[in-house]
């Protein structure tokens, strides 16, 4: 079916085939990752976007020798079609399948795991170290997006490489978005680089001058393959250097990470330079794929069979057959809330529609912040906001929704900067518990290990729709310290609230204690069951009713060192409870299966 994307194609295969070929194949690779992802679920608009330029690196530089680390991973998929695992390609995301993000253990052109932003240039530059210090000669090259620009990591592992002395590339790909459109003066400072006048005038007086040359139109014709390298050198020397060149990068930019022949020669041009550049590359997310283009953000992660729904029916349409899911129960209801009370502010970290916050932006835009891929500086913001008690100004309260994962980042910040002074900020945690395809690094099973060991924080999980509204007002309303409301990704569950917790007695003598989607598990199966809505701190009513059994075991969809099932082993302990005890949950990393699989083997 594809003349060029076939079991054969590797970097020294592309390494032989002219420029119109190379194009031809940047157009397979697109329409093979339409069908296939359409079907598989992943991530389709970024790797779109990115398909020229992961051809024009494998072009000039020769993986795995020269180290290729991606920011975010997600952006990988080319680079693995083009490294051994078209073949394999069909099985992305499954189980013992390719992985949606680069993995070592897969492939040794993989370089570096990256399921988080801002770690290419740490990444890479401890890379280049340890080649420089075995006397190879190679290139590290980091691939960020602006999106990852956002993260304050990437400024420190910037600030650091610039002034190294290291034989490495970093390439800014910049498309103007992360999963949100980005936000902040970074991306401010980006799109002034794209659109400054005087970078424009450069163009014409270049131009001019060529023409009146006497070499005149062989020296135009030499130049425009590099035409933008050449103006922003320019334009840069006279105007004192931009950002990345004060920080002791050469820049280069801005390319057309759409056109092969540009891209070509300014990576060949890096390639003869062993100290550190940059390149800074302008894409279109989604490329080549209408839908994606017009709504990015619909088709940055695509659930099974999502490019063919959408392009047969409007976005709109489709949203109105899908089920309700937790995060946008949760959008909602923090609107209904925020409605009548304008205390509350919402804060996202570029995750606006992925976890619910468009609802409330949509009708308070004045009372929602995105602080961008920077969580731990989120957590700091949110803190902040929260400090300000003093009877002249109006109190805030501060709701920071996060995915489980991503929270991860920002641990030092709540234990440092929220919970020693008990600022009032409440955690809306989304995507808790095991999340399916996306792999080791997007299962959300450490947040309760990490947060119940910060004292002072109240932590919620409910098991339903009643359960979460009603645990969101007590976040609000009851709690006067750091308190988080975790859910799971998916389709939310009908229910009421009944308590902070229940017991359903079947006289079985045997005890299942568990928490949040787990609980509709452990009533399938016959025994007593203690479901936690408030699992820190815990209930001492539940802890009391538990103590009657002589045989427990707990469920829990979550770290089992430091996890809430040792938390009741070590309170029962305390009132002298002797019996049989055992905890099923999460032991390890959890690779990708799909989410009932991943449950199944938790508590089996």
């Amino acid at each position: 079916m594809y003349k060029f994307l076939n079991k054969d194609i590797s970097p020294d295969r592309l390494k032989t085939l002219s420029g119109t070929q190379l194009k031809l194949l940047c157009r397979e690779i697109r329409q093979f990752l339409i069908k296939t992802v359409s079907r598989t679920g992943g991530h389709l608009a970024s790797n779109l976007g990115t398909v020229e330029l992961t051809v024009a690196l494998h072009k000039v530089f020769d993986s795995p020798r020269d180290k290729i680390v991606f920011d975010v991973g997600h952006q990988c998929y080319a680079h693995k079609l083009l490294t051994g695992r078209f073949e394999q390609f069909a099985t992305l995301r499954s189980e013992g399948g390719v992985s949606g993000f680069p993995r070592q253990a897969e492939s040794p052109h993989d370089a570096f795991i990256a399921g988080h932003s801002g770690v290419s240039v740490s990444a890479a530059l401890g890379i280049a170290e340890a080649l420089r210090q075995s006397g190879a000669p190679h290139k590290t090259i980091a691939v960020a997006g602006d999106g990852s620009f956002t993260d304050g990591a990437i400024y420190e592992g910037l600030n650091n490489a610039g002034k190294s002395g290291a034989n490495l590339l970093v390439i800014l790909n910049d498309n103007g978005m992360s999963i949100s459109k980005n936000t902040g003066a970074f991306a401010a400072y980006l799109s002034s680089l794209r659109a400054n006048r005087k970078y424009h005038a450069t163009k014409q007086n270049v131009k001019a001058f060529l023409g009146q040359s006497a070499v005149g139109e062989a020296v135009s014709d030499a130049v425009s393959a590099t035409k933008k390298v050449v103006k922003n050198t320019v334009y840069y020397r006279n105007t004192h250097g931009n950002l990345f060149e004060n920080l002791g990068f050469k820049y280069y930019g801005i390319v057309d990470g759409h056109n092969l022949e540009e891209l070509v020669n300014v990576l060949e041009l890096t390639k003869l330079i062993d100290t550190p550049c940059l390149i800074h590359v302008n894409t279109k997310k989604g490329k080549g794929f209408k839908p994606a283009e017009r709504n990015s953000g619909e088709y940055h992660g695509v659930s099974v069979g999502l490019c063919e729904r959408l392009s047969e029916k409007s976005a709109e349409s489709s949203k109105n057959r899908q089920t309700v899911a937790y995060s946008q129960v949760f959008g909602q209801t923090i609107a209904d809330f925020a409605e009548h009370d304008e205390s509350i502010v919402l804060i996202s970290a570029a995750m606006k529609y992925a976890t619910g916050c468009n609802y409330f932006n949509d009708r308070f835009p004045e009372r929602f912040y995105d602080c961008g891929i920077a969580e731990g500086h989120a957590v700091t913001f949110a803190a902040g906001l929260a400090s300000v008690r003093d009877s002249k100004s109006p109190p805030v309260t501060p709701v920071f929704a996060v995915y489980s994962t991503f929270l991860q980042r920002g641990f030092d910040r709540l234990l440092h900067d929220a919970a020693i002074e008990k600022q009032h900020i409440v955690l809306a945690i989304d995507r808790a518990g095991v999340v399916g395809e996306d792999g080791e690094t997007h299962q959300g099973v450490f947040d309760v290990a990490m947060l119940s060991v910060i004292p002072g924080v109240t932590l919620f999980s409910p098991a339903n729709v009643g359960e979460l509204k009603e645990c969101l007002r007590k976040a609000l309303y009851e709690i006067n310290a750091p308190v988080a409301v975790r859910y799971p990704r998916g389709a939310a569950r009908a229910g009421e609230y009944t308590g902070e917790w229940r017991l359903f007695a079947k006289q079985s003598g045997r005890l299942v204690v568990t928490y949040g989607r787990l609980t509709e598990k452990a009533l399938a199966r016959d025994c007593d069951v203690i479901q936690l809505v408030r699992i820190v701190p815990l209930p001492e009513e539940a802890v009391a009713a538990a103590a009657e059994y002589r045989d427990i075991v707990f469920w829990e969809e979550g770290s089992e060192r430091g996890g809430i099932g040792e938390a009741l082993l070590l309170a029962l302990t305390r009132r002298g409870w002797r019996g049989k005890y055992d905890i099923k949950a999460v032991t390890d990393f959890i690779p990708c299966a799909d989410a009932q699989t991943q449950l199944r083997r938790i508590i089996t």
